[in-house]
C-alpha cells in the first residue's frame, strides 16, 4: 500500500512523544512504507541554524555522507532524539528533499532555543544581589531551556533556605529582546518570606540527661527564646544535621557509649515556625576497667598512666581518653610527649578488648617508629615582610629533631608580630617516613599594620588635634632606595613613630621613637630610641607663662632564657629638662628649670598567644624606674626647708615601682571564644630623702578613660571606668596607687581588617598622697559594658559605659553615677 499524506508518514515513523518530524515532498510519494528501502545518503543540508555551525549539527545526529539508511527506519528516529538530548532547539525536523536513484538527500531544518541576553532581580536587596549572581552562574549567551530555569529557581531556593528562609518562592519571567534577536531578558522574581524559627526543640526517651543540657550541646541551633542574645533561633536544615551528633557526643561524656537517635522529625507549625522532635535510646551507662598499654618502649607504663590519668572505675568518656591521648590545648597529652621528642610517626591505637556488663577494658596499641629529623623549613605568603624577619621567630631548624611544641611557639611567635592574620596561620609538615625526615611549610598571611592616628578633642579648655602615624614593618635600611617607596620602605619588622598634637599656640607636642627588635641581626636585643618636645603656654607678651620640655631616651632589651624565653629584660636611660616661666598654678614651682635623668628596669614574661584578642596566656612585668639619689651627695647639714622649690626640683630624684598582670583564661568555644581577663596593677612613687618629699614628677592620677592628654610631667594616668578624668586621685597626683580589673570577653568579628568584641567589666582601685596611708582593699568600684574594635590602620578603638557604685572622695555625687568613655589605642596587658 502506498501512502502519500506526511501526517500518516509521520504516525508510522516517529513516537508522538517526538515534537519533529520527518517529511517528503510531494515527488517523493512512491516510497513504500510496507517495505522500508535501503537508501545511501547522498548529501545533508542544514536551515535554521543561527549559533551553531551546520557540520556540528551533522555531527550530532550521526549521519555522513554515504552512509546507508532505511527509510522509513530508526536511524531518523535516533538521530532526532540525539538532537533533542542537546536541549538547544525548540523545534526538529529532518527532511528528504530528493531521491536519485538509491540516494537520499536530507536537510535538518532547527529551530533554536532563544539566548539569554541579560537577567536582573526583583525583590532582592542590592547587597544579596553580587552573591547571588556568584551562586546562579548565569552568563549572557547560555540556551534558556527549561533545565536552566528551574536549576536557577533550585539555587536561589537552596541559597536562601541556608540562611533560614524556608519559604522562599522564585518566579523566573521571560521576555523576548526587542533587540537582539533570538534573545531573552530575565526578570527573576524573589519572595524569600519570613524567616523560619524554631519554636521547640522536644527530646524524648532522655532519662539521665536533662533536656537543657542536650539541647545546648546543639550551639547553632536553639530554639526561640528571649535569653537567646547571641545566636538567632533560625532553622537551616545542613546547620541542624551538623549538629544532631553533639546530642550522642554529649551522652558519650557521660558514659552512655551505645547511645543513639532512633527518630527525629521537623515539622512546621506555620509560616514562621517548626518544631523539632528528637527522640533517644540511652542505652546503658559504661565505667573504666583495665588500661593496657602495648608497644610503648621508650616511655614506661606507669609514666604514661600518669599523663593519662584516668582512673579504673571513672565514667567512660571516650572524649576525655582521646584528649588525654592526643593533641591536648594544654600540651599534656601522650601524643605530645612523644612528638615533641621528634617521633613523628608516633601512633597510637585505643582499642576495646572487652565489654562485660558495664565495664570495657582498654589497650592502648602503641607504635613509636623512628624519630624524624627537620630537612627543609619554608614560609609561604609573606608579600611584604622578608623573609629573615619571620625566619629569626621560627623555633625550628634543619638537623633538629622534630617538635610539636616548637611549631606551637614558633605559631605564638609569628601572631605576636603583629603583621599575620593570627586566625590563618597554618603549619603544614610532610614527612617522609623512608628516610625517617620531615619538612615544614608556614603560611602566614599579611595583614595590614601600620596605624594612623588622626582626632580631635577638647582639654584644658580648648580644642586638641592629635595626628599620628606608626609604621610598625619599617624598613630603614631602604630608607635611601626609591624602589623600596612603596610607598614606605617596609618588611625589616622595625617601628618607626611619628605623633604631633597641637592646640595653635597654646599646646603643641611633637614625639619621634624607632625600635630595632634585632640589633645586629643576630640575638632578640632590641635598641629603642626616641625624642619628643612639647610646649604648653598661657597669655602673651610679658605676662605669658609657659612649660616646655626637651626628651631624650635609649633603651635595650633582650630575651632570657631563664627562668624560660617567655622572659624579658629591658633597661633605659631617659632624660627630660623642663623649662617654666610663671607657671605656678599648676605646678610646684613658677619660675626655673628642671632636670629629670632617669633609669627605667623592666623585668616581665608575657605568654599571650596573640596580641588582637588573646584566649591564652599571661602578662606580668616589674618596672622599677628611678633617678640619681643626688642628696645623698650634699652636705648632710643642707638645709632643704630654705631651699625654694625650684632649688629642690633642679635635680629630679625618686624611686618609682610598678607591679602589673594580666591573665587570660578561655572560658567556652575554640574560635570563638569567650575568653575571662583578670589584671591588678600596684604603683608606688618613693623618695630618697624624706625632708626632699615626694617627687612633683611621675605621679599617679587614676579614674576616667585613661588618655594622657597633656602628661608634661611625666604622670602616670590610670583608667578606672565608671569616674571622671583624675577624680579618684589628688589634684598634684598620688604617690601609691592599686587597680583591679575583670573583663568577660566575647568576640563578634576576627576579620583582620576589623576584630570587634564585646565585654563587660568590673573594675576597683584607689590612689592616695601618701605610701603609709594606703590600703589595697580600700578602694572605689565599678562595673559596665563596652565594645573594641581594631583596625590596623587605627589601632584599638573603645566605647565603654560604666557605673560607679561608690561616691567621689571629696566631692557632692551628681544625681548619674555613670559615665561615657571613648579610648584610643590602650594595651592588653596594661593598667
Amino acid at each position: 500500500m502506498k501512502i502519500s499524506k506526511i501526517g500518516l508518514f509521520l504516525f508510522f515513523l516517529l513516537p508522538i512523544s517526538l515534537a519533529a518530524q520527518f517529511s517528503l515532498n510531494n515527488a517523493l510519494d512512491d516510497i513504500n512504507y510496507a517495505n522500508p528501502k535501503t537508501y545511501e545518503i547522498g548529501g545533508i543540508t542544514v536551515s535554521g541554524a543561527e549559533s551553531f555551525s551546520g557540520q556540528a549539527i551533522i555531527s550530532l545526529t550521526g549521519f555522513i555522507v554515504g552512509q546507508e539508511i532505511k527509510v522509513p527506519g530508526d536511524m531518523i528516529t535516533k538521530a532526532i532524539t540525539k538532537l533533542w538530548e542537546q536541549k538547544l532547539f525548540n523545534d526538529i525536523e529532518i527532511r528528504a528533499v530528493k531521491i536519485e536513484g538509491n540516494k537520499i538527500f536530507l536537510n535538518i531544518n532547527v529551530q533554536e532555543l532563544p539566548r539569554l541576553y541579560k537577567f536582573k532581580f526583583k525583590g532582592v536587596k542590592k547587597g544579596k544581589q553580587k552573591a547571588l549572581r556568584e551562586e546562579i552562574s548565569l552568563v549572557t549567551g547560555m540556551v534558556v531551556n527549561e533545565n536552566l530555569i528551574i536549576n536557577t529557581e533550585n539555587k536561589i531556593k537552596s541559597y536562601f533556605v541556608a540562611k533560614g528562609f524556608l519559604n522562599t518562592q522564585v518566579n523566573i519571567i521571560q521576555e523576548s529582546d526587542t533587540v537582539r534577536q533570538n534573545s531573552v531578558v530575565l526578570t527573576i522574581e524573589v519572595d524569600r518570606n519570613k524567616r523560619t524559627k524554631i519554636k521547640d526543640i522536644n527530646i524524648y526517651g532522655n532519662n539521665s540527661l536533662k533536656s537543657g543540657k542536650l539541647r545546648r550541646s546543639m550551639k547553632d541551633v536553639k530554639r526561640k527564646r528571649i535569653y537567646n542574645i547571641f545566636t538567632v533561633s533560625k532553622y537551616i536544615p545542613s546547620k541542624y544535621e551538623e549538629e544532631k551528633p553533639n546530642i550522642i557526643k554529649k551522652y558519650n561524656e557521660k558514659g552512655y557509649r551505645d547511645a543513639q537517635i532512633v527518630s527525629d522529625s521537623v515539622y512546621k507549625i506555620n509560616k514562621k515556625l517548626v518544631a523539632i522532635d528528637i527522640t533517644i535510646e540511652e542505652g546503658s551507662k559504661y565505667y573504666f576497667r583495665n588500661i593496657k598499654w602495648v608497644g610503648n618502649t621508650i616511655h614506661s607504663s606507669n609514666e604514661l598512666d600518669k599523663i593519662l590519668d584516668i582512673k579504673k572505675g571513672a565514667v567512660y568518656n571516650k572524649k576525655t581518653l582521646e584528649s588525654r591521648l592526643f593533641m591536648n590545648q594544654t600540651g599534656r597529652d601522650v601524643s605530645s610527649l612523644y612528638l615533641d621528642n621528634g617521633y613523628l610517626f608516633f601512633q597510637v591505637n585505643p582499642v576495646e578488648v572487652s565489654v562485660q556488663n558495664d565495664s570495657i577494658d582498654i589497650e592502648l596499641r602503641i607504635y613509636e617508629g623512628k624519630q624524624a629529623t627537620i630537612n627543609k623549613i619554608t614560609v609561604v605568603g609573606n608579600e611584604k615582610t622578608k623573609d629573615h624577619v619571620i625566619r629569626r621567630e621560627i623555633r625550628t631548624s634543619p638537623g633538629q629533631l622534630f617538635s610539636r611544641a616548637d611549631i606551637i611557639r614558633t605559631q605564638r611567635e609569628l601572631a605576636q608580630l603583629g603583621y599575620f592574620n593570627p586566625e590563618t596561620l597554618d603549619v603544614k609538615p610532610q614527612p617522609n617516613q623512608e628516610d625517617g625526615t620531615v619538612d615544614i611549610e608556614y603560611v602566614v598571611e599579611e595583614k595590614p599594620s601600620d596605624q594612623i592616628e588622626l582626632s580631635g578633642g577638647w582639654g584644658a579648655g580648648r580644642v586638641i588635634g592629635t595626628l599620628g602615624v606608626s609604621f610598625n614593618n619599617f624598613s630603614a635600611k631602604n630608607l635611601f632606595k626609591g624602589s623600596a617607596w612603596r610607598p614606605l620602605p617596609a618588611g625589616d619588622g622595625q617601628r618607626l613613630s611619628l605623633r604631633a598634637m597641637s592646640s595653635g599656640t597654646g599646646f603643641q607636642s611633637y614625639n619621634f621613637s624607632f625600635t630595632e627588635p634585632w640589633l645586629g641581626g643576630r640575638k632578640p636585643n632590641s635598641l629603642s630610641v626616641s625624642l619628643s618636645h612639647s610646649v604648653q603656654s598661657f597669655g602673651r607678651g610679658e605676662t605669658r607663662s609657659f612649660i616646655k620640655m626637651y626628651g631624650i631616651s635609649a633603651g635595650l632589651g633582650r630575651r632570657l632564657k631563664v627562668p624560660d624565653d617567655f622572659f624579658t629584660l629591658y633597661n633605659e636611660a631617659s632624660y627630660q629638662y623642663y623649662v617654666l616661666q610663671n607657671f605656678g598654678s599648676s605646678f610646684v614651682f613658677s619660675d626655673g628649670f628642671a632636670n629629670n635623668l632617669s633609669f627605667r628596669h623592666v623585668f616581665s614574661r608575657n605568654s599571650i598567644d596573640q596580641p588582637i584578642y588573646p584566649r591564652s596566656g599571661s602578662s606580668v612585668s616589674l618596672t622599677l624606674k628611678h633617678t640619681i639619689p643626688y642628696s645623698w651627695f650634699r652636705p648632710s647639714d643642707t638645709d632643704y626647708k630654705a631651699m625654694t622649690d625650684q632649688e629642690r626640683n633642679k635635680y629630679v630624684e625618686y624611686h618609682k615601682w610598678t607591679f602589673q598582670t594580666s591573665w587570660f583564661t578561655r572560658i567556652i568555644g575554640e574560635k570563638h571564644s569567650l575568653v575571662l581577663n583578670t589584671k591588678l596593677g600596684f604603683g608606688y612613687l618613693g623618695s630618697f630623702n624624706s625632708e626632699l618629699g615626694t617627687s612633683p614628677f611621675e605621679r599617679f592620677f587614676l579614674g576616667g578613660d585613661g588618655l594622657t592628654g597633656f602628661a608634661l610631667d611625666g604622670r602616670e594616668i590610670i583608667a578606672l571606668r565608671g569616674y571622671g578624668n583624675g577624680t579618684l586621685s589628688p589634684r598634684t597626683g598620688a604617690a601609691a596607687v592599686t587597680k583591679y580589673t575583670a573583663e568577660l570577653r566575647y568576640p563578634f568579628s576576627l576579620n583582620p581588617s576589623a576584630t570587634i568584641y564585646g565585654l563587660v567589666f568590673g573594675e576597683a582601685g584607689n590612689s592616695w598622697v601618701n605610701f603609709k596611708d594606703a590600703n589595697p582593699f580600700q578602694v572605689n568600684k565599678s562595673a559596665g559594658v563596652g565594645v573594641r574594635i581594631f583596625m590596623p590602620m587605627f589601632g584599638l578603638l573603645g566605647l565603654d559605659w560604666g557605673y560607679r557604685f561608690d561616691q567621689i572622695p571629696g566631692r557632692t555625687d551628681p544625681n548619674s553615677r555613670t559615665e561615657i568613655h571613648f579610648s584610643i589605642g590602650g594595651s592588653i596587658n596594661g593598667w
